[in-house]
C-alpha cells in the first residue's frame, strides 16, 4: 500500500430517483438496493479497502448523514468523516478534500468517486486505480475514468479522446459532452472514441488545488484563506463559514472541462452508476418471466419483466403486471410503468405538494 495513496467517497446525495425506498432522511447509498446484504457505500468501501488503509479513506457526506457513515462504516476513524453544511454539488466537496489533503500530505494523490456505484470486477478496478494514482504521481494530469460503451444510453454523459497515446492506455480527452439524444448517442457509439463518463477522477491535490486558483479563483480564496484551519479542531467552523460562500456547481464544469490536462484510461470493469430503478433491474437476477426481485418474499403470478423491492417482512403478492416498477415500503407504495420511472422525481414533488416532507 502506498502512504500517499488516498480517496474521498462522496456520499452527500438524497438518491430521489430510488424513491419511495431512498428517502431524505436515508438515501440510496445507505440501502442494500440490490438485496445483497450490504448497502451501496459499503461496497464501495471495500472496494478502496482492498488497496489502502483505513485512515487514508475519507467518506464526505451532509451533516446529517455522519451519524449513519459511522454506522455502516465502523473501521473509519471519525475525523476521516466529512461533514458538509449544505449540498454544493461536487466542485466544493473536491476542492475540501484537495485543501484537507494537501496540508496533511504534500504528496497526495487521490481517487474522488461516487458512494452509490456498483463494479462487479473490484481486481480490475483497482489495478486501473492504482495506474491511474502512478500516473498523476509523475505527471500534471488529471484522469477520468471512462466506460467502453456497450449500447447508446442517453443517460451518461459522454467523453472523446484522442486515438494514440503516449502512455498505454491513457488518452488525451478531447470533449466532454452532456447526455446526448438517442441519434447523436449512436453516432458516438459508432465513431468508437467516446467512452461513457463514470463520474470517477483521480489526480494530486495539490494539481487539483492549482486548478481552482486558475479557473475557480473564487472558490479558491475561500479555501486558501482558511486553510490554516484544516485537520485541527477548527475545521469544521471553517467549513461552515465556506460552504454558504461557494457556488453551486460540479468538479465537471468547474475543472475538468476547461482544463487542458485530463486524460481517460478506457476501463471495463461491470461499471454501473445504480441511477434508476431500471438500473438496479437490468442489475439483478431475473426470473423465467424476466421479473428482477429485491426481496425474500415475494409471490408472483402471471406478471412479467417487473422490477420489485419490498420488505422483507412483508408478504407482497403481484398478478398480472407486466413491465412495472412495485416498491412497497413501511409507509409508501409506487406502482409506475418502467418507461414513465423518469418522471418519479416528479411523482416525489406531486407528494411534497399535497402531503409535504412527510413521505420524502
Amino acid at each position: 500500500m502506498n502512504q500517499h495513496h488516498y480517496v474521498a467517497i462522496m456520499a452527500g446525495g438524497i438518491g430521489s430517483r430510488f424513491w419511495p425506498k431512498s428517502r431524505t432522511a436515508y438515501p440510496k447509498q445507505f440501502l442494500d438496493i440490490l438485496n445483497t446484504g450490504k448497502t451501496l457505500i459499503q461496497w464501495t468501501y471495500e472496494r478502496y479497502a482492498s488497496f489502502m488503509p483505513d485512515e487514508n479513506i475519507y467518506i464526505v457526506t451532509s451533516e446529517e448523514y455522519v451519524n449513519i457513515v459511522a454506522k455502516q462504516l465502523p473501521k473509519i476513524p471519525r475525523e476521516n468523516i466529512l461533514a458538509e453544511p449544505s449540498r454544493k454539488n461536487t466542485a466544493p466537496c473536491v476542492a475540501y478534500i484537495a485543501f484537507k489533503l494537501m496540508q496533511k500530505d504534500p504528496k497526495a494523490s487521490l481517487v474522488v468517486a461516487p458512494s452509490d456505484h456498483m463494479i462487479l470486477d473490484g481486481e480490475g478496478y483497482k489495478s486501473i486505480a492504482l495506474k491511474a494514482l502512478n500516473f498523476v504521481a509523475e505527471n500534471n494530469a488529471f484522469i477520468t475514468l471512462g466506460i467502453k460503451p456497450t449500447y447508446p444510453n442517453t443517460g451518461y454523459g459522454y467523453i472523446q479522446h484522442e486515438t494514440s497515446s503516449d502512455v498505454e492506455d491513457i488518452y488525451k480527452v478531447k470533449t466532454f459532452t452532456e447526455k446526448p439524444n438517442l441519434e447523436l448517442a449512436k453516432t458516438f457509439i459508432a465513431s468508437g472514441d467516446f467512452l461513457w463518463n463514470a463520474g470517477i477522477f483521480v489526480w494530486k491535490a495539490k494539481d487539483v488545488a492549482d486548478a481552482f486558483e486558475k479557473y475557480q479563483p473564487e472558490m479558491f480564496e475561500l479555501f486558501e484563506n482558511e486553510k490554516q484551519y484544516f485537520n485541527s479542531p477548527d475545521e469544521q467552523a471553517a467549513i461552515n463559514r465556506i460552504y454558504p460562500l461557494c457556488t453551486n456547481v460540479s468538479i465537471d464544469f468547474a475543472i475538468m472541462e476547461k482544463a487542458n490536462n485530463v486524460y481517460v484510461i478506457p476501463s471495463s470493469f461491470g461499471w454501473s452508476d445504480l441511477g434508476t430503478w431500471n438500473s438496479a433491474y437490468e442489475n439483478l437476477d431475473k426470473d423465467y418471466l424476466g421479473n428482477a426481485v429485491a426481496s425474500d418474499n415475494v409471490i408472483i403470478i402471471d406478471a412479467t419483466k417487473c422490477m420489485v423491492s419490498a420488505p422483507h417482512e412483508k408478504l407482497l403478492v403481484l398478478q398480472g403486471l407486466d413491465d412495472f416498477i412495485i416498491v412497497d415500503t413501511k409507509d409508501v407504495l409506487l406502482i409506475c410503468k418502467k418507461e414513465k420511472e423518469q418522471a418519479i422525481k416528479e411523482y416525489v414533488a406531486e407528494v411534497k405538494r399535497n402531503k409535504g416532507e412527510r413521505y420524502l
